[in-house]
């Protein structure tokens, strides 16, 4: 990507890195918890709620093009059972390692006259800013990663009812008793006739038994 938009140090996803110098081997440990932001996660699927607390512990690492981040991201995700559709909840952790340059060097941490000039090149690349990172975008591609694409309240969830949406964890022997389409017409007709028309049915199928009977 290009060089970052101005990023405000307030921002709690917004780290500084200029205790590290440009010393290549500098240490920094950190620990933060910020608040989540909005969408992350799989959206309408499972994610992060809005505001709930993520925990963060970082590992910055001062190199010669720039500053490698490894991390790990800890929250709560809810969401939805793929199968069942109750809510579920699950507790995330998020593992992620990301190098921010120096918007002055190259790949190889030799300083540059104009950097940012090849669009195609600056592409995938995430940059410091004044001594600055913003962890958002990288935070938001790792939990994605780290969800289930098809989250189920357990493994060996039963789901709904194909027929009814019945809940068949809640009733282990629901069934339906299959019925041969070819009979269906019959059974419906079955249904609404009377009584007595039933027994003029009887017989006359009993009759045409003693008629055919006779011919025999």
């Amino acid at each position: 990507m290009a060089l970052n938009a101005r990023l405000d140090h307030r921002n709690p996803l917004v780290f500084d890195t200029h205790e590290l110098g440009r010393r290549p081997g500098a240490l920094q440990r950190l620990t933060r918890t910020v608040d989540a932001p909005k969408d992350l996660g799989l959206k309408g699927v499972i994610g992060v709620p809005e505001g709930a607390p993520v925990e963060l512990e970082l590992r910055l690492e001062s190199v010669m093009e720039g500053v490698l981040v490894t991390g790990t991201a800890r929250a709560g995700a809810e969401g939805e059972c793929v199968r069942c559709l109750e809510p579920l909840e699950l507790e995330l952790e998020a593992e992620f390692q990301e190098m921010f340059s120096y918007p002055d060097a190259d790949d190889r941490g030799r300083v540059i006259a104009e950097p940012g000039d090849d669009a195609e090149d600056d592409e995938d690349i995430l940059f410091l800013e004044d001594g600055l990172f913003d962890l958002e975008p990288v935070l938001r591609d790792a939990v994605v990663l780290a969800l289930p694409m098809q989250p189920v309240c357990r493994e060996d969830c039963p789901g709904l009812c194909a027929e009814c949406g019945a809940r068949l964890a809640d009733d282990p022997d629901h069934h339906h008793d299959a019925v041969d389409i070819r009979w269906a017409a019959l059974q419906g007709l079955a249904g609404t006739m009377k009584d007595g028309e039933k027994d003029e049915m009887s017989g006359a199928e009993a009759e045409a038994g003693v008629d055919e009977k006779q011919e025999k």
